[in-house]
């Protein structure tokens, strides 16, 4: 088993998941409006200062958006020779631009690093914003740059199991799928599959 990722990866990867399958066969975007992303920062305090009360407006929605497109093309780009998310596979952003968005984004605040230890746990870096408040975008593009450049990259996968849309990382070597559903459905699909190529029993 692999260590638990580290706080950027964590974030880098619940950003992309906001993009994830609706249960219904499509896409759903948990980032489809301001409330939307509001709910999410809410939901991770660590992400700016004083997040519990942030509230977002759509100019912060559209920076976010287009952030996430820059981090899944990343990650598309990280995952190969394996394919990436059926949900970016058609549209991906070219790599170059991708990572001039993350880059100009992540510069947009000035962090310095903050060694956070506790006594019971081990030593953890974190960004605090240089002057101020802290810029949500400039955050969330530290934690990928921080992701992309990382260790725990290496691990990066697109699970392809049915209607899956997600990234994950690879916790064991035989792990093929992000979770137990997803590896239940994979396997449902490749008996049927193997039922179909194999025709109707007695045949002929």
């Amino acid at each position: 088993m692999q260590d638990s990722p580290g706080t950027d990866a964590r974030l880098a990867l619940d950003l992309a998941l906001t993009v994830r399958h609706d249960g219904a066969g499509g896409v759903a975007d948990d980032l489809a409006d301001p409330d939307g992303l509001t709910v999410w920062v809410r939901a991770r305090p660590g992400t700016v200062p004083d997040a519990g009360h942030y509230s977002a407006d759509t100019a912060a929605l559209a920076e976010v958006r287009e952030l996430r497109a820059a981090v899944r093309a990343l990650f598309a780009h990280a995952v190969r020779p394996g394919a990436p998310s059926p949900a970016d596979a058609g549209r991906l952003m070219p790599v170059p631009q991708a990572v001039e968005r993350l880059n100009t984004a992540a510069a947009r605040t000035a962090t310095v690093p903050v060694l956070c230890w506790d006594p019971a746990g081990d030593p953890v870096l974190h960004r605090r914003p240089v002057h101020g408040a802290g810029d949500l975008t400039a955050a969330l593009a530290q934690a990928a740059v921080a992701f992309l450049a990382g260790p725990d990259r290496r691990r990066l996968r697109a699970c392809h199991a049915p209607r899956c849309v997600r990234y994950f990382l690879k916790d064991h070597p035989r792990q093929e799928w992000c979770g137990p559903s997803c590896g239940n459905r994979a396997r449902v699909a490749r008996h049927h599959e193997r039922h179909r190529a194999a025709g109707p029993a007695g045949s002929g």
